[in-house]
């Protein structure tokens, strides 16, 4: 996997607004917010894509999926409610090749997303 500007920010070479981190999950806020709370869960451990995991995967990926539920009841946003979306490749609207969850909230979300 190449270097990407995620693996830049858990090696702390470029600054990011990190909001949540433990063992093997660092969080920080999207620069490009598409809603008014829109952190962006990603594992210090670097795979490309959904399509790149493994049985192996099968902890890290719950942990990043708790690590944003965590979050969320630790900013008061579970109640409410939030989104959490993992995009796959360029059709799917990946950007960067680390894999990301995105969790969206502070607002109603519709669907589709608009």
């Amino acid at each position: 996997m190449s270097d990407t500007i995620f693996s830049k920010i858990i090696r702390r070479e470029i600054p990011a607004d990190i909001v949540y981190e433990n063992d093997e999950v660092l969080a920080f806020r999207d620069l490009n917010p598409q809603a008014p709370v829109h952190v962006l869960f990603i594992p210090k451990r670097a795979l490309a894509t959904l399509n790149d995991a493994t049985e192996a995967d099968a902890t890290l990926l719950g942990k990043l999926l708790l690590a944003a539920a965590e979050y969320a009841k630790q900013q008061g946003l579970a109640e409410q409610g939030y989104r959490t979306v993992l995009n796959c490749n360029e059709d799917g609207g990946q950007t960067v090749f680390h894999l990301h969850l995105h969790l969206l909230a502070g607002r109603r979300l519709h669907w589709p997303p608009g």
